[in-house]
C-alpha cells in the first residue's frame, strides 16, 4: 500500500500572519487539502506561534471531525509541559516529537536517542495513554543501536528527515546514496517493530526515489514544498500531484 499524504499547513499559517488578515484562512486550504485526497493534516505549534497558531488546533480538530472523519490530525513539536498539554487538549491521532530549539526557522535534525531516551520515555507513555500515536523525527543515518533505543522509548514510529536527501538532488550519485541510507535505517526501524514516515524538503521531483528505497513507508509530512506547488497549481492540484508521486493513482 502506498504511503499516505499529510499536508502540514505551516507555511500557510505563516502567510496569514504575515498580514494578521483571516486570510488564506488554514481551514479552508485544510478542506481543499483533504477535499483532494490528502490523508490528513500536519501543523507544528511553536511557543512564539510564528506559524501556526494555538488556535488554529481546535479548528482543525474540528474540520476532520466533522468532515473527514477517515483523515488524521498529526501534531509536531518539541515535548515541553504546554506542548503536552496542547495535544492532549486537541486529541491528535498522531504526535510527532522533534528536537527543536524554539528559535529554529524549521526541524534540522533528529533526536539523539541515548541521550534523551529518558526524557522521552514516560512523554511516549503519557501520549500513547491518551490515545495517540507517537512518532519521533530520526537522521537518515541513525544507527541500529540508536534505533533500538527509540524503540524501546515505546514510540511507534520514526520519522525520516530527508532534508540530506533532497539537497543532494544535484548530484544523482550522491542521491542515490541518500536514499540507500533512508531505505537502511527504514529497516533497522522495521526490525525493530516500528513503522516509517519520512519529511522535509520533499517535492514531486524527489519523492518517487524516496518511495522506491522505502517500501514500508507509512506516510510523508509535506508543507513547504507542496505549498510552493499549490501557488502555480492550486492546493487541491498540488494534493493530486503528490498522490501521483507516492504512487497513489488519480
Amino acid at each position: 500500500m502506498p504511503a499516505k499524504l499529510s499536508v502540514n499547513l505551516n507555511a500557510i499559517a505563516l502567510l496569514r500572519n504575515r498580514r494578521d488578515l483571516p486570510w488564506p484562512n488554514v481551514e479552508h486550504i485544510g478542506r481543499l487539502a483533504l477535499g483532494a485526497g490528502a490523508h490528513g493534516l500536519t501543523m507544528h505549534p511553536r511557543p512564539d506561534q510564528r506559524h501556526c497558531r494555538d488556535s488554529d488546533l481546535p479548528v482543525l480538530r474540528a474540520l476532520i471531525d466533522d468532515e473527514f472523519r477517515d483523515a488524521e490530525f498529526n501534531i509536531e513539536g518539541y515535548p515541553t509541559a504546554e506542548f503536552i498539554a496542547l495535544v492532549l487538549a486537541n486529541e491528535p491521532e498522531q504526535v510527532t516529537l522533534v528536537p527543536d530549539d524554539p528559535a529554529q526557522a524549521t526541524s534540522d535534525h533528529g533526536w539523539d536517542f541515548v541521550k534523551h531516551s529518558t526524557m522521552l520515555t514516560p512523554v511516549v507513555k503519557k501520549l500513547k495513554n491518551a490515545g495517540c500515536r507517537v512518532a519521533m523525527f530520526c537522521d537518515p543515518d541513525a544507527s541500529q543501536s540508536a534505533i533500538e533505543v527509540a524503540a524501546a522509548t515505546g514510540a511507534d514510529r520514526l520519522e525520516l528527515y530527508t532534508e540530506p536527501y533532497a539537497a543532494s538532488l544535484g548530484d544523482i550519485d550522491k542521491a542515490k546514496a541518500q536514499a540507500q541510507l533512508l531505505g537502511r535505517t527504514a529497516h533497522y526501524a522495521k526490525t525493530c517493530g516500528m513503522e516509517v514516515n519520512a519529511g522535509h524538503d520533499l517535492t514531486v521531483d524527489n519523492l518517487p526515489m524516496v518511495v522506491t528505497a522505502i517500501p514500508e513507508l507509512s506516510e510523508v509530512s509535506i508543507g513547504h514544498g507542496l505549498t510552493a506547488d499549490a501557488l502555480e497549481y492550486g492546493m487541491a492540484g498540488a494534493v493530486k500531484r503528490f498522490l501521483t508521486a507516492l504512487g497513489r493513482p488519480q
